[in-house]
């Protein structure tokens, strides 16, 4: 016998067959973390699409994006304090505050647009009055916003007596801010887009997610963290103030009772479940923008089918929690796919 024939063969090693074109296609839309929600919003818009022949007209758009824009633009601004490890349960209020404020305005004299400034403005130091008490005299946020929501509420009821009125008119103006048939939902995706570069582009972004995610790094690297904390309920605030002018435009009629804890709570729902984390640190723009187009799809499309209303909000409840459960384990995928 041979000397070779008296080795002991070695163990061939399994040839790893290259990812096809179609494998590599997956997981890199895998890699996108918005992929997740977009999957979950197209295929309820098919599914409504296929169960009432009205879903996709004209009409029934413009009321779907009427559902998405309002959540979507305060979402822009919950997302950034999320990151930054904090939350705002008085932006609903602000909503409602803000229209107010804009029509007190003009009736004393002021153009609309300087109304609607100053209305912002409102918004904004009720934004910074948050942000200090939560950084300043370090009060948790859930109860510093706690507080502000019951006081935001009662001051909008106050100022109105608890009776709507008439919008504020000027033309184009408030064509442009809403009363358009998609000018609200142009604006949303304006906020978005606006927002996405100020997150992922700008310093300002970058310092948000670092405070989130580690808060102590952050500080001892320099980064005013006060600052970034404050400027982040300004923003909201401010945002939630646009949303509810916005809305009012739409409408034609300010309602003391619009808004409140739902609208801040679509808005948070929408930015969770766009892949925003309630740890701080993580979060992105999009996905709020996706978040809320899953919301907007779910509740106008029950809507249109029928569904009774007793009935809707455990629904809507059951199919935000299974749009997270879809999404976590896409990001499973997507782990899978950065190591393949």
């Amino acid at each position: 016998m041979s000397a070779n024939l008296q080795q002991p063969l070695k163990a061939e090693a399994p040839v790893r067959r290259p990812p096809g074109f179609g494998e590599r296609a997956l997981f890199n839309f895998l890699r996108i973390r918005e992929a997740s929600i977009l999957v979950v919003a197209i295929l309820l818009i098919i599914y409504f699409e296929s169960s009432n022949s009205n879903f996709l007209t004209n009409a029934n758009l413009q009321t779907l994006s009427q559902f998405i824009s309002a959540p979507v633009v305060i979402a822009c601004g919950e997302i950034m304090l999320l990151i930054c490890g904090e939350i705002d349960l008085s932006v609903g209020m602000v909503f409602a505050l803000a229209p107010f404020i804009m029509y007190f305005g003009t009736t004393l004299g002021l153009p609309l647009i300087l109304s609607m400034i100053l209305a912002l403005v409102v918004a904004s130091g009720i934004g910074f009055i948050n942000g200090f008490i939560t950084v300043k005299l370090r009060v948790p946020s859930f109860v510093t916003t706690l507080g502000t929501l019951f006081l935001i509420n009662g001051l909008t009821l106050t100022l109105s007596k608890g009776f709507p009125v008439d919008t504020p008119t000027n033309g184009l103006f408030t064509v442009l801010m809403g009363n358009a048939g998609y000018a609200e939902i142009i604006w949303a995706v304006v906020v978005v887009a606006i927002m996405h570069v100020v997150l992922r582009k700008t310093r300002w972004g970058l310092h948000t997610i670092a405070v989130g995610g580690n808060l102590l790094g952050a500080a001892e690297s320099g980064i005013n963290v006060p600052r970034v904390k404050i400027g982040n309920f300004m923003l909201t605030s401010v945002l939630g103030a646009l949303a509810g002018i916005l809305e009012a435009s739409r409408i034609g009629s300010i309602d003391p009772l619009a808004g409140g804890t739902n609208m801040m709570f679509l808005a948070v729902a929408a930015s969770v479940i766009g892949g925003t984390s309630l740890m701080g640190g993580a979060g992105t723009i999009i996905g709020g923008l996706f978040g809320g187009l899953v919301l907007g799809v779910l509740q106008d499309g029950f809507t249109i089918d029928g569904i009774n209303a007793f009935t809707f909000d455990m629904i809507i409840g059951g199919a935000i929690l299974l749009a997270m459960i879809f999404n976590i384990h896409f990001a499973r995928l997507r782990t899978m796919g950065r190591r393949s």
